[in-house]
């Protein structure tokens, strides 16, 4: 597989055209121009990359990547070594943030239903922010996502509230809590929480779980590793770097 035609199928699969992000999506860095091995992360960290110059793969495959809108341009300090490595080893890097989020079937929210058993699953109206329907207590799903993160989440609101509807984003989305309000929904569940959220859950009778931004955005870019090891024979894996954030 050519580096620049994966990224025109991957901009075209992903429509990343759709998309107002806060980072470039697509390759990031240019690397050999033949690939046959990819590994899959969550970052690229520089843990994340020196495991792939170990296992001597062609690119790197991950959803939170390089240069950040508001961030200090400069390639200096961490960002300069890590740059450094993937040049050095000629490895391509592909990131895609906000499309590999949406995405209606390798998407971080769509993995994310698929686990937890959420039926009718689709986004509310043009956002990122899902909604489907479970039978279930409070209890119960804070249980399944702990069981499938393999993390201890934080949860607000009654142990035995009943679940019905419920509506969720991965990663740090805490402050899309009023869609879930407007919706009616009974939980919410995203991967971080800030101060005021327990208040505006108490105040507007609505759970809230906070299962962590890492352990949220696993499952996309490995579905979309998956895929793309069945469509075009690449050798593919994904490597959890832990972070309990």
């Amino acid at each position: 597989m050519i580096n620049k035609d994966l990224e025109k199928h991957l901009n075209e699969y992903l429509n990343v055209a759709k998309f107002s992000d806060y980072c470039p999506n697509g390759l990031q860095i240019e690397g050999k121009t033949d690939l046959h091995k990819i590994i899959a992360g969550v970052s690229a960290n520089q843990d994340l990359i020196e495991y792939a110059i170990d296992e001597q793969a062609d690119a790197l495959l991950v959803h939170h990547g390089f240069f950040w809108k508001n961030e200090n341009p400069a390639i200096i300090g961490i960002k300069r070594n890590r740059i450094k490595a993937l040049l050095d080893n000629n490895i391509n890097l592909f990131a895609y943030h906000l499309p590999l989020d949406a995405h209606p079937i390798v998407g971080n929210n769509i993995q994310l239903a698929l686990r937890l058993n959420i039926q009718n699953p689709m986004p509310i109206g043009d956002t990122l922010v899902w909604q489907g329907e479970v039978g279930s207590t409070l209890e119960s799903v804070a249980q399944s996502v702990q069981t499938i993160t393999q993390r201890t989440p934080l949860v607000f609101g009654p142990k035995n509230k009943p679940i019905k509807k419920i509506t969720w984003c991965s990663g740090g989305a805490q402050s899309y809590i009023e869609h879930a309000i407007n919706v009616g929904a009974d939980c919410f569940i995203t991967g971080e929480v800030s101060e005021q959220i327990p208040a505006i859950c108490k105040e507007n009778n609505i759970a809230f779980i906070s299962a962590g931004h890492h352990a949220t955005e696993r499952y996309g870019v490995q579905a979309l590793g998956q895929y793309l090891s069945q469509k075009f024979d690449l050798n593919y894996h994904y490597m959890d770097i832990d972070n309990i954030v």
